[in-house]
């Protein structure tokens, strides 16, 4: 195999080699594609004889650095950029039918992260424990994890999905649904959570492989899932080409076939021998063994604390906003539509830190680690920069994509310079988070999402709504502080550097 290859060649080489640093370019697995240059054993023993840790200059040129770092970045952040894009499409095509529609759809979109709360927070686990293996090289035991995540996560999607579709009268009249919105919310809601399994299943097949670098194969997953989203959108929503008119209905029935697809893709990702993400070459467990599943709760339980601070946080601001009227919630659905674009590039920069922290550190190299976190970081606020100019100008234009309604239109540019301001708060929070989740550090993470997420978005967004009489604009204000406050609280932690040390 084409990794192992690569193994091979790089300890004969150590063998050969007396000592001198090696610039042997060497292309691992074919998603990844990061050159290892010199063992991790070597580079600590290094640091010991010369009584210093060795800087990140001396491990990689800044231009390696950059490439490998873009190299992992790019499939990650054009795959999460496509799939928010393709969220507006679904919004705007929704938006056809009316703003209640668009609020309908809005008031599903925490409920539903409720329900998927467990299972992002053990995929945490499954891409930093794989990427750790995969600094280490240790194939078995990254698919060892996988495995053993597939078993726990079917099972725990029977019965949550069985809950959330039994309860989803009861679930969306806690989210707010008013009077006009809540037929159309219900019925999207129970559709949506009772296909969740194979989105449930592809999420956590693609955490492995985004762990391991393999970030073209997850991209090319949920491209195809949310292509196939969008068709049936087209024919299902409107009632085209012969397809009955469904509404609302219509929208969740695409959004669960794209899933179907996107789930056989995933699956078939790891069918093959030729990766270090294979089930077919390391066989598929269905023993638990200790380790692993002391490694995944050890993160995941953190992880998952830090799910529910969000979701209760983003729960009780949704609620907030619901309560100033469904034009109002609409307008704010549409501005919460535009935000997941600019969390795309934080978030596709996030997965590559992930990656490429977990590996380095797995290599034992935390000066790397902290570097590829510092160029994440840079890409991303060149992507905030354009953002933000394009918000300014061009807000109003945006929102007519939604809606035509001048109702919604007139929050437009309240909205938008709102986010042309956040959005650099937004993806450098994101990033410098993903590298503290690549380490491992997610009880940290979980400190921050209560805090920021949990108290002070809805707890200000209340105040100033209220209170304070400043209506959604009160809201916006509210939103942008929580941004502000993770971005402190994370960059304060990933400049001290401690979050290194840290072991899985």
């Amino acid at each position: 195999m084409k990794w192992k290859q690569n193994t091979a060649d790089s300890t004969a080489q150590g063998q050969k080699d007396d000592g001198k640093k090696r610039r042997d370019r060497k292309e691992t697995d074919s998603s990844a594609g990061i050159e290892k240059r010199e063992s991790a054993s070597e580079a600590a023993q290094k640091g010991e004889l010369s009584g210093k840790k060795p800087t990140m200059e001396d491990s990689l040129p800044r231009r390696e650095i950059v490439e490998n770092a873009v190299r992992i970045a790019w499939p990650s952040t054009l795959e999460s950029f496509l799939v928010s894009l393709v969220g507006v499409v679904d919004t705007i095509m929704v938006g056809s039918l009316g703003h209640t529609a668009i609020a309908a759809v809005g008031l599903c979109t925490q409920p539903k992260f409720i329900g998927l709360a467990v299972f992002l927070s053990a995929n945490v686990a499954v891409s930093a424990i794989v990427a750790r293996r995969r600094g280490e090289q240790d194939p078995q035991r990254a698919n060892r994890v996988l495995s053993q995540m597939i078993v726990l996560t079917l099972a725990m999607t029977a019965v949550i999905s069985a809950v959330f579709v039994a309860f989803a009268d009861p679930i969306l009249q806690m989210a707010g649904s008013a009077p006009d919105t809540h037929e159309d919310a219900v019925g999207y809601f129970r559709i949506i959570m009772g296909g969740m399994v194979f989105n449930t299943l592809s999420l956590v097949i693609n955490a492995a492989q985004r762990g391991a670098g393999n970030t073209k194969i997850t991209m090319r997953t949920n491209l195809t899932s949310n292509l196939i989203n969008v068709i049936f959108n087209y024919l299902l929503i409107g009632g085209n080409l012969g397809f009955p008119a469904l509404g609302v209905r219509g929208a969740a029935i695409a959004t669960v076939i794209g899933s179907i697809a996107g789930c056989g893709l995933s699956i078939a990702s790891v069918m093959g021998r030729d990766s270090f993400v294979s089930l077919k070459e390391y066989g598929f467990s269905f023993r638990f063994d200790k380790d692993t599943m002391r490694a995944v709760a050890d993160i995941g339980s953190s992880a998952l604390v830090e799910q529910v601070f969000l979701r209760i946080g983003f729960l009780m601001y949704a609620m907030i906003v619901a309560r100033l009227g469904t034009l109002e919630f609409a307008a704010h659905q549409v501005g919460m539509n535009i935000m997941s674009v600019s969390f795309s590039f934080g978030d596709g920069l996030s997965v590559a830190a992930v990656a490429l922290v977990g590996r380095s550190l797995g290599e034992g190299r935390k000066n790397l680690a902290k570097t590829y976190g510092r160029t994440c970081q840079q890409l991303g606020l060149g992507f905030a920069s354009i953002l933000s100019v394009i918000f300014l100008t061009c807000s109003r234009p945006i929102f007519q994509l939604f809606s035509d309604e001048e109702e919604i239109l007139v929050y437009s540019m309240m909205i938008m310079c709102t986010m042309s301001v956040s959005v650099f708060l937004q993806i450098s929070q994101v990033v410098y988070m993903g590298c503290l989740r690549g380490a491992g550090d997610t009880k940290y993470t979980a400190l921050i999402s209560l805090i920021s997420v949990a108290i002070v978005r809805p707890g200000l967004g209340w105040l100033l709504c209220y209170p304070l009489g400043l209506g959604l604009t009160g809201a916006w204000i509210g939103l942008a502080s929580d941004q502000f406050v993770r971005f402190v609280m994370a960059w304060t932690r990933f400049r001290r550097g401690k979050w290194v040390d840290r072991v899985i």
